[in-house]
């Protein structure tokens, strides 16, 4: 399996965008694993809302490939605990799954087609983070998620 990173537009805070590397590179010791950014959309005062979930809903649509298993990062999804995350992520390893796909959405969400694709839904927290962090969020969390079903030391309960 390999899991995908899809991402709207380049991180562009610097220490989050080490970090984020630092856990890919990490990452890639214990399974293929990709950040995917598509390109920003941008707003303009005339736009609104809507009409940007639904231009980078359709970027994300047309990135996806028939038989990816889709989880959005959802303020509305399930919470997990990091083993919950690493069980989670194994069962889908274990499955026969050849991409699973984790997308972070632009700054108002997810357009309603992007919802309609969604195989599962994650939340990190109750909290609001910038997309930028939970970019590292995320990554930490996959990283953290191979340590665990590894018995590695990394992780402490």
């Amino acid at each position: 399996m390999k899991i995908i990173l899809l991402v709207t537009g380049e991180t562009k805070t610097s220490y989050l965008r080490q970090g984020i590397d630092q856990y890919f590179s990490r990452l890639k010791h214990y399974i293929p694993s990709e950040l995917q950014v598509l390109p920003d959309i941008k707003a303009s005062k005339a736009m609104t809302e809507t009409r940007q979930k639904e231009l980078e809903g359709q970027q994300m649509l047309q990135s996806l490939q028939p038989g990816d298993y889709v989880a959005l990062l959802d303020e509305r999804g399930k919470e997990m605990t990091s083993r919950e995350f690493s069980a989670w992520v194994d069962s889908r390893m274990v499955s026969g799954l050849k991409r699973l796909v984790m997308v972070i959405g632009g700054p108002y969400g997810f357009s309603p087609e992007v919802y309609a694709r969604a195989d599962a839904r994650l939340s990190l927290s109750r909290m609001t983070f910038s997309h930028e962090m939970v970019r590292l969020f995320v990554a930490e969390q996959l990283y953290r998620a191979m340590t665990i079903l590894r018995n590695e030391p990394y992780h402490h309960d």
